[in-house]
């Protein structure tokens, strides 16, 4: 009898260049200015239309409709039809993620000269569903300091529970998402809180009037309630 050669390195070949093919099929998505200025706008965790897009990104709107397509395609990106009108979204956190580590790279990449990232926006601004930037990675250092945080486990301690629902947010109590996440903050290069409670948090602070938001813009400016709720509930100070 002759031995049956077996096909299992066939298959981890198959699935390894299946694998290969996806990643390079992203960053081909991704490796645009066009389409960087887009995903970019999305980041804001707003929908857009394709017109508002295409003058984000300063392209034409029959452009800025191939590039919507190479982005849907890619599965990086998600649209809603609402009368005649599609609004577009990241197709998710993991894609909003890998934008914020994309531009923590970048950053790397330029740190030997001045930055020149607006300080509004480098003081606070929006990931998709949370917040971002110096004060939120203050946040997230208060949240530790205070033990709210049980990274490992993906959740919130006792304590952390209490002071979620002292801010007045009331956490689903079964969710498949993970309720705590750290993201790597791109300029400051520490973390700040995403997941679930990061997404109420932000949620929180704009039901109660403690943040502006600029629509088309990541920048997030705390009101003068925001500053106080800030030094009440985290002891943290801003001008």
């Amino acid at each position: 009898m002759f031995p049956v050669r077996s096909t299992q390195p066939d298959l981890l070949t198959e699935e390894n260049e299946h694998l290969e093919r996806s990643i390079s099929n992203a960053a081909s998505a991704i490796a645009d200015p066009s389409r960087v200025s887009i995903l970019c706008a999305l980041m804001d965790g707003k929908a857009w239309t394709a017109t508002e897009l295409s003058t984000v990104a300063g392209v034409t709107p029959s452009t800025a409709s191939a590039h919507l397509a190479k982005l849907l395609n890619s599965q990086l990106i998600t649209y809603l039809s609402q009368g005649r009108h599609r609004y577009y979204r990241l197709a998710g956190t993991d894609i909003a993620a890998l934008i914020e580590t994309l531009m923590g790279v970048s950053m790397k990449m330029k740190s030997q000269h001045p930055t020149t990232t607006p300080i509004t926006l480098r003081k606070a601004r929006t990931c998709y569903n949370h917040l971002a930037g110096e004060i939120a990675v203050k946040i997230y250092q208060s949240m530790q300091k205070r033990g709210w945080i049980l990274i490992e486990e993906n959740k919130l301690s006792t304590f952390g529970i209490d002071g979620f629902k002292q801010l007045g947010i009331k956490l689903p109590i079964k969710t498949t998402k993970k309720m705590v996440c750290e993201c790597l903050d791109w300029s400051e290069r520490s973390m700040h809180l995403s997941g679930v409670a990061g997404a109420e948090l932000l949620k929180i602070f704009e039901q109660n009037g403690w943040i502006n938001r600029i629509k088309g813009y990541r920048e997030v400016s705390f009101t003068s309630t925001g500053k106080k709720a800030l030094k009440r509930y985290f002891e943290i100070d801003i001008t």
